[in-house]
């Protein structure tokens, strides 16, 4: 392969090593997304909610604001 020099193979094949790991990456955080969106998905069906919702929910709106410094 012109341009690449002796080493052409060397430089080829940690590209496409490269590529298999990024795409295999890729593929193993997508089913993990989707398996922590069926997880949560169930948990809402059983009527479980985020605690932060709650929180949100119940306190008063300059309780969520941080004081400020003097």
């Amino acid at each position: 392969m012109a341009g690449l020099g002796p080493h052409w193979g060397f430089i080829v094949a940690a590209y496409l090593v490269t590529a298999v790991v990024v795409l295999g990456l890729i593929v193993w955080i997508r089913a993990d997304l989707a398996a922590q969106r069926r997880i949560l998905k169930d948990l809402e069906a059983r009527g479980l909610r985020r605690r932060s919702d709650a929180a949100k929910a119940s306190a008063p709106a300059e309780a969520a604001m941080p004081a400020e410094a003097e």
